[in-house]
């Protein structure tokens, strides 16, 4: 049986859960006592655990398992409500000088569950800088931006560096654990597939994460066109959101010709897959006149999954040489 029937078949025998890639705010996954990073990973995204489970280099599942899920727990444990500024800033902080303290060698007690996996993962990996280094302080960077913004509007800025955080990290962590050690193009094509996919992400949530507290439009915006963060609607809001989209559909032109130039044919299966999943969006988006809607579907089904991934693996079939400089 060829690769590519053998990772579809799999995806038929996938059970159908609750997903997306970068799940609203208002979906949180809370595992309870002796919850393992492949439970938690599956309750939150089916696409992403069928990504490690079938892509992801032999040897590493368990490590990516506890790379996504820990930040998933952390995400959420943020975003709950009861946690109010100064509980936000405390946990984070803590997580902060957990990680330098790991990567010093420390040996560290007292941990929770989710940070026992943190430690076990920072363990694994001796050989620094990684591309899974890169993946947790980058990410922990996101969830410091998060902590700061929420209630406020920030900056375009500011939110330029935030998307620059997750989309380095994201990327860095695709090549960590799929096809480690393998050759991969850099320059300015290297993060523009992800960014792609959080300018979008951003969109999609809008209104759940206002609903938080998060306000995804910069303060300039606002400010010269006189709205305020909820007037969604408007046509000034409309125009900034028709802005982003073209941007997002930029940015995948330019990823999808890095991810063409892989030489790992899973990690070319991995990203086609994962773009794929945020222009559906974006062409929802466009569909509505750049009107950002409450919700979008927020379900992925098998055959979601199986549709995605015979699409990925046509594009992904053959490479497209581009200069090669750099390793994860």
């Amino acid at each position: 049986m060829t690769n590519q029937t053998t990772l579809l078949a799999a995806l038929q025998h996938a059970s159908d859960l609750p997903s997306d890639p970068t799940r609203s705010r208002t979906d949180t996954a809370q595992p309870g006592t002796g919850s393992s990073p492949e439970a938690l990973t599956r309750a939150a995204s089916l696409q992403t655990y069928v990504t490690i489970r079938f892509l992801v280099d032999r040897g590493r599942a368990r490590q990516a398992f506890q790379a996504y899920a820990y930040f998933r727990w952390l995400d959420d444990a943020l975003d709950r409500p009861e946690q109010g500024m100064v509980e936000r800033a405390a946990l984070t902080s803590r997580q902060a000088d957990l990680i330098e303290r790991l990567y010093r060698g420390e040996t560290v007690v007292d941990l929770t569950a989710e940070e026992r996996w943190l430690a076990e993962l920072i363990a694994s990996d001796p050989n620094r800088p990684s591309g899974l280094e890169a993946y947790i302080r980058h990410l922990l960077a996101v969830m410091a931006l998060d902590t700061r913004r929420r209630g406020l509007a920030i900056s375009a800025a500011e939110l330029a560096a935030y998307t620059h955080h997750l989309a380095a990290g994201v990327t860095e962590a695709m090549h960590y654990f799929i096809g480690h050690g393998r050759a991969t193009p850099s320059g300015a094509l290297r993060y523009r597939a992800v960014t792609g996919a959080h300018i979008t992400h951003m969109l999609r949530d809008t209104y759940d994460d206002l609903a938080a507290g998060y306000i995804n439009i910069p303060a300039e915006v606002l400010t010269n066109a006189r709205i305020g963060p909820d007037e969604i609607d408007s046509l000034p809001y409309r125009a900034w959101v028709e802005q982003r989209v073209r941007l997002a559909r930029a940015c995948f032109a330019d990823g999808k010709r890095y991810l063409s130039a892989l030489a790992c044919r899973r990690c070319r299966v991995a990203g086609f897959a994962y773009t794929r999943r945020f222009e559906q969006v974006l062409d929802l988006i466009e569909t509505d006149g750049f009107r950002l809607r409450r919700s979008y579907p927020d379900r992925v089904s098998v055959g979601d999954l199986v549709r995605l991934g015979a699409e990925a693996l046509q594009r992904a079939w053959q490479p497209t040489p581009i200069r090669v400089v750099s390793r994860a």
